[in-house]
């Protein structure tokens, strides 16, 4: 097939970014190189024009090739695998979505076609997605396979396990339609092994936990969020006080905080962290989180004295000394900025800042509008205790951003959430994929070296292209928005229906609102249900491009048959947003449910381009459709 290929078979990802290589050029008949091709580790790329890595974490690739061979080099391993599918895109190869019908495959014209140069120090350091939503083990590995492919360098597993996650799809939470199928804890042990070693297969920096610490310091062995009821007695002592009692916040140890100002609270904490670093080395980098919930900050006496970030910063410090008494210098900690945390500490400060990477969390933001390079600092009301509002504004959550970043100068990364919730609110992805790259170009004016993405993994329907846009852009500073639409509508479909099929979309996303969706706003809306209105007819009028390309044949089919069902169930929540905006109960409840039978129905077909339960959880507890239940 082709010339030998180079590379330090010791190295597993060096040996899989050369069976990457290889296995790609065979879909080319025709396609061989008459010289070997050298695929190493190069940290020094300076001749090739690209400034010298600052930390293990930062990629940088380059490569020169031709029919006659050539050499791809990366400055670690996960930067050469990086270089070889940057090498296959310029080819012609297009990573459209994950799984093994994922990937649009050139035409060979010749041997000129293997003929390329580039090299690349990538844009920002941390490019990765963080998983939520409902998935099957063949979802996360899948997902897990195609981030290096349009490049990302990073996956975060929430929690120690991705119980959770799993369960909600193997219990078939919220389709009652499915039967649920066992799970027990070899399954998910088999699974959270399968993809471990596929993130260190692919040198993928594996992120780790953040939720559960202070359920560990409870003695609480909690794996997602669920509600298990009152807390014990010998537990309440170390949790915050809120209206005069110590308890589980709505019953949910996840969300509930401690009284930081407890020694015993706080060591056990401290403990339970430092345990589990020493015991998992492969976890590149750990998050350490407090309660996913706000306004339950502990009222006692001595807490009030000082704030809650004050005290998550002695908590930090607490963590810090212990993981140096035992020897862990090299754990790379996460603290994140999300809820009562993003207002900065008064007085308290890291005592190493070099341990610790800042994580910007604006789950509240609007997705109407993307970060500006420029803005005005916006006025904060002052804290009170447990009568804290999140911020909407982005500029209310950039100001908060400068105000720790006048106490932390260290590394740091944007974690977002355009398509964890508020993506389903934009039926044609382009919207929500323009705000990301708009975001992504304002991350180092904004100080912040990466972005990771907070969301579903199945989030692929009408397309992929906002996983494809992020991952492109924090990779390369060179690619460009416009470009990579194109570039990706053309590869799925062929250059004139792709121009089309983009248009199209692109219809759709502006008669969309993310914000509705993801409950902002008054629900009674004669706007948005004027949108809806529009939005139905631009269905109408496409109806008969995607039913004529449906019934003929070709490599583009199964583009048009996901275009076909999106379309289906696009119309029937269409409906249902228009009644809940016209304040039409009933009717709103009629409809939505007939668009939960459609997704329901359908799911064994489309299962891994849509997440059935998360867009209807969504719809439940956000959108208001769960207020007509019942």
């Amino acid at each position: 097939m082709t010339a030998s290929l180079l590379y330090d078979s010791a190295n597993s990802t060096c040996a899989f970014a050369a069976e990457e290589l290889a296995r790609h050029l065979a879909m080319l008949p025709g396609a061989a190189f008459t010289g070997p091709v050298r695929l190493a580790v190069q940290p020094d790329l300076s001749r090739y024009g690209l400034p010298a890595a600052q930390s293990p974490f930062d990629d940088r690739y380059a490569f020169s090739v031709t029919a006659a061979g050539g050499e791809i080099l990366g400055a670690n391993a996960r930067s050469v695998l990086l270089g070889v599918y940057a090498y296959l895109r310029r080819v012609g190869f297009c990573f459209l979505r994950p799984g093994p019908q994922g990937t649009h495959v050139p035409t060979f014209a010749g041997p000129e076609q293997l003929a390329a140069q580039d090299a690349c120090a990538a844009f920002v350091r941390h490019r990765g997605v963080c998983i939520e939503g409902a998935n099957s083990p063949e979802n996360i590995l899948d997902f897990i396979d195609w981030l290096p492919k349009v490049g990302y360098n990073s996956f975060f597993m929430q929690f120690k396990t991705p119980y959770v996650f799993l369960e909600r799809w193997y219990h078939h939470t919220l389709n009652p339609l499915a039967a649920p199928e066992a799970m027990d804890d070899a399954l998910l042990a088999q699974a959270d092994r399968r993809v471990t070693e596929a993130m260190q297969l692919r040198g993928l920096m594996h992120h780790r936990v953040g939720h559960g610490w202070t359920t560990d310091a409870m003695g609480v062995n909690s794996t997602g969020w669920y509600e298990i009821g009152p807390a014990p007695e010998a537990v309440r002592p170390l949790l915050a006080e809120v209206n005069g009692k110590r308890d589980f916040f709505g019953g949910v140890p996840t969300n509930t905080n401690l009284c930081y100002s407890n020694p015993q609270a706080r060591g056990r904490f401290v403990a339970a962290v430092a345990d589990y670093a020493a015991a998992h080395p492969e976890v590149d980098v750990l998050h350490v989180w407090l309660a996913d919930y706000f306004n339950n900050i502990c009222e006692c006496p001595a807490c009030r004295q000082t704030t809650p970030s004050d005290q998550y910063v002695q908590l930090l410090n607490e963590l810090d000394a212990e993981l140096t008494a035992r020897g862990l210098c090299d754990t790379r900690i996460v603290f994140l900025l999300y809820q009562e945390l993003l207002l900065a500490p008064v007085q308290a400060r890291l005592a190493h800042p070099e341990r610790f990477i800042l994580m910007f969390a604006p789950i509240s933001r609007t997705f109407r509008q993307s970060y500006p390079v420029e803005f005005e600092p916006a006025p904060l009301p002052p804290y009170v205790r447990n009568r804290f509002e999140l911020p909407t504004r982005v500029e209310e959550n950039l100001t908060c951003l400068r105000q720790w970043q006048g106490v932390f100068r260290g590394d740091s990364f944007d974690y977002d959430y355009p398509l964890g919730r508020a993506h389903y609110g934009d039926f044609g992805y382009v919207h929500i994929a323009r705000v990301i790259a708009q975001d992504v170009r304002a991350l180092p004016v904004l100080g912040l070296n990466g972005y990771i993405s907070c969301q579903e993994l199945r989030v692929l329907c009408p397309s992929a292209l906002p996983n494809y846009v992020m991952g492109l852009m924090l990779l390369d500073g060179r690619a460009e928005f416009d470009a990579l639409c194109r570039e990706y509508f053309a590869a799925a479909y062929g250059p004139a229906d792709g121009a089309q099929v983009l248009a199209y979309l692109s219809q759709l996303s502006a008669l969309s609102d993310c914000d509705y969706f993801n409950g902002k706003g008054p629900r009674q809306d004669t706007a948005c249900a004027a949108r809806m209105d529009r939005l139905i007819e631009t269905l109408d009028q496409f109806a008969p491009v995607i039913a004529g390309h449906c019934a003929g044949t070709g490599p583009a089919l199964p583009w048009w048959q996901l275009l076909q069902y999106h379309a289906d169930y696009t119309r029937l929540l269409a409906l249902a947003l228009q009644a809940l905006a016209l304040g039409r109960s009933d009717e709103a409840r009629r409809r939505f449910e007939a668009f939960r039978q459609e997704i329901c129905a359908h799911e064994p077909e489309w299962q891994p381009v849509l997440d059935v339960y998360r867009i209807q959880e969504v719809a439940l507890h956000y959108t208001g459709f769960g207020a007509l239940q019942g």
